[in-house]
């Protein structure tokens, strides 16, 4: 499972997506995150889900790679479906067990919440999948310039978050690893009581920690070699460029908007 965790991994590529200004990707995300919450009603979320579809083939990412990157995922998903059936209590009763009640609202939320759900991981996906680490850092820092204003530590901020993102895959190959290597010395994680599963996972943190810190220690070491020592005085070598296809792209946004703004109830 964790190979197949796509969050934080950049595949390149030559799709309008992929060619997009980092800083329009980004602001493009945030404002899509806040334009979910206009969707409540059938309509507005099928228009969702035809939106999402629409960003996926012009980004030329498999959406069978984006489905099956969703397993990790998935646990949380069928988790708020289920919490919203079981304690949405309005509407008609569709089914009636006694000891258990559906309701029509129930149902409903629990399905418009889980394609929330699912929408929000493939948009934030597709960014991570099309935008290398470096140019999630310079649109990030491009960004959050005006800030430096109040003494906010722009460079270093942007440079964490990059190297934070990077990480996740990095770290999720790296508890592959660690689970096989277990696995092969007779370990297994996922028999037995939950107390048993519970110790299991301890010879399981203490190498991954202690990958981490490693890996940490690596990045740091050879930053300060290079010379890094912060963004003060810093040039910039790669150049963020705005074009027409970024002013189109947040074009489309707003008018997206706008559409779910028609159609809501």
């Amino acid at each position: 499972m964790m190979e197949k965790m796509i969050f934080g991994r950049y595949i390149p590529g030559n799709s309008y997506v992929h060619t997009l200004d980092p800083r329009s990707k980004l602001v493009f995300v945030f404002a899509f995150i806040i334009i979910v919450f206009l969707a409540n009603n059938a309509v507005t979320y099928a228009l969702l889900l035809a939106f999402t579809l629409l960003v996926v083939l012009l980004s030329r990412i498999r959406l069978y790679f984006l489905i099956n990157g969703l397993k990790p995922v998935i646990l949380l998903l069928v988790f708020t479906f289920i919490i919203h059936i079981l304690f949405t209590r309005e509407g008609d009763v569709i089914l009636d067990l006694g000891f258990l009640k559906i309701y029509e609202e129930g149902l409903k939320q629990g399905i418009f919440i889980s394609i929330r759900f699912l929408v929000l991981v493939f948009m934030t996906s597709i960014l991570t999948l099309t935008t290398s680490p470096i140019s999630i850092t310079d649109g990030i820092e491009v960004l959050l310039n005006p800030l430096k204003k109040v003494k906010l530590p722009v460079h270093e901020l942007a440079l964490m978050m990059s190297i934070a993102l990077r990480f996740i895959p990095t770290l999720m190959d790296e508890t592959d690893k660690i689970m096989k290597a277990q696995m092969a010395r007779g370990s297994d994680l996922s028999a037995g009581p939950m107390k048993d599963r519970i110790k299991a996972v301890v010879p399981l943190l203490v190498p991954l920690f202690v990958s981490a810190f490693k890996r940490a220690e690596d990045l740091a070491t050879a930053m300060e070699v290079r010379g890094y020592r912060g963004g003060e005085g810093r040039t910039r070598y790669r150049q963020l460029k705005w074009d027409w296809k970024d002013s189109l792209c947040l074009a489309t946004l707003v008018l997206f908007a706008v559409l779910l703004f028609i159609y809501r109830s």
